[in-house]
């Protein structure tokens, strides 16, 4: 059998069994249970050699092809990876380049503090606190550049922080969002692998169709981390800046907003330490939420076409759009690309990508995907 040509597209009448294998035809394993029949000879019939076969065994047709030799099939180009995610890249990115950023700022004010203006507390927190202000867009006015050269850097290193480092950060920030998404999802689940019967919170937090949390749990979450940032500034800013209630709310709202009117800031050096801090998490926290505002709306309408997509009756117009064949009527893999390109979440070009995939591995146009164009496409 070694020696037996691959028939391919050897046709019969008989039915043949069906057998499915679960390992890829790459892998240098052999199918066990699939051999042939023992070549052994036959003993001469009588009533002892009715005897039914084990069950359990299976045994190739001898019009079979050859899988064993399928061992010897490896692909010549290696396969593409897949892609990783690079989270934990990001973080590294944020981290680095935050830190370079921040450091150059600080050096920079450190050696000229005498062209900046305002109140001096300490000129590594006032550099810091100015650094964090300027990244931030908040531009308090407190601290401001006087000669040209200072005017020019704040220039240089507002751009680069607004541009380039809030990019970064907004991607940590995605991570830990996710992370803790996915934590509370893990322990949901976990706690449904536990038998309990009967309606819970879960219900309210998992949407089940599309693995997440509810959009709107989402934005409730993110709205209350920001009432919470808003919260922890008002106290620091009455304890520490010696501001009225309303003053401090005031502040800090105008400071988690990146709005900044210049007529109250931070003057001491705790409360500048603070800032530095909390400026960076709470803006990036309100930038969070109301992105996730926009995604609640944008949810909602896809929500809403797609359920007008799903209930309104087919036409013909709808007939022939749908009938990419041209062949007077529409299959079901053709009705379902119909209704998700309707409901925009594939585009024609995406097909048009899919299909010239397909049409590379089907070099004799037949439509269908064989067994010799895979292994012909993998040597």
């Amino acid at each position: 059998m070694e020696n037996e040509l691959f028939l391919g597209n050897q046709k019969t009448h008989e039915p043949q069994p069906f057998i499915t294998l679960t390992q890829s035809l790459s892998t240098p394993l052999l199918f066990h249970e699939i051999q042939d029949e023992p070549t052994t000879p036959s003993p001469p019939p009588g009533p002892s050699n009715t005897r039914f076969k084990k069950p359990g065994t299976l045994h190739r047709s001898k019009t079979a092809p050859a899988m064993v030799v399928m061992r010897e099939f490896q692909p010549t180009k290696p396969q593409i990876p897949k892609p990783q995610s690079e989270s934990n890249s990001i973080i590294r990115q944020a981290i680095f380049l935050l830190s370079l950023y921040l450091l150059l700022g600080v050096v920079i004010y450190s050696f000229n503090t005498d062209h900046f203006s305002g109140t001096e507390t300490h000129p590594v927190v006032d550099a810091l606190y100015f650094c964090i202000v300027t990244m931030c867009t908040i531009g308090y006015g407190d601290i401001a550049p006087l000669t040209p050269v200072t005017k020019v850097f704040a220039c240089v290193f507002v751009l680069v922080g607004f541009g380039f480092i809030d990019i970064l950060l907004s991607g940590l920030v995605n991570y830990v969002l996710d992370l803790q998404e996915s934590m509370i999802l893990t322990g949901i689940e976990m706690s449904k692998n536990q038998n309990r019967e009967g309606f819970s919170a879960a219900d309210y937090i998992i949407d089940v169709k599309k693995g997440r949390m509810r959009i709107r749990l989402k934005v409730g979450l993110a709205l209350g981390v920001v009432i919470l940032c808003i919260g922890i500034g008002t106290l620091v800013l009455y304890f520490l800046e010696d501001l009225d209630w309303i003053d401090s709310v005031y502040l800090a709202v105008m400071s988690v907003t990146t709005v900044g009117y210049g007529d109250r800031a931070f003057k001491t050096l705790p409360g500048r330490l603070f800032a530095a801090i909390w400026l960076l998490v709470s803006t990036l926290a309100v930038a969070r939420a109301f992105l996730y505002l926009a995604e609640a709306r944008i949810d909602k309408r896809h929500r809403r076409i797609s359920n007008w997509v799903l209930h309104r009756d087919i036409t013909v117009e709808d007939l022939l759009a749908a009938d990419m064949n041209n062949n007077g009527f529409i299959s079901k893999s053709e009705y379902v690309i119909y209704k998700l390109k309707e409901m925009g979440k594939i585009a024609e070009k995406d097909v048009l990508q899919i299909c010239n995939q397909f049409s590379k591995l089907d070099p004799n146009n037949l439509g269908k995907i064989t067994l010799p164009d895979l292994l012909g496409h993998r040597l």
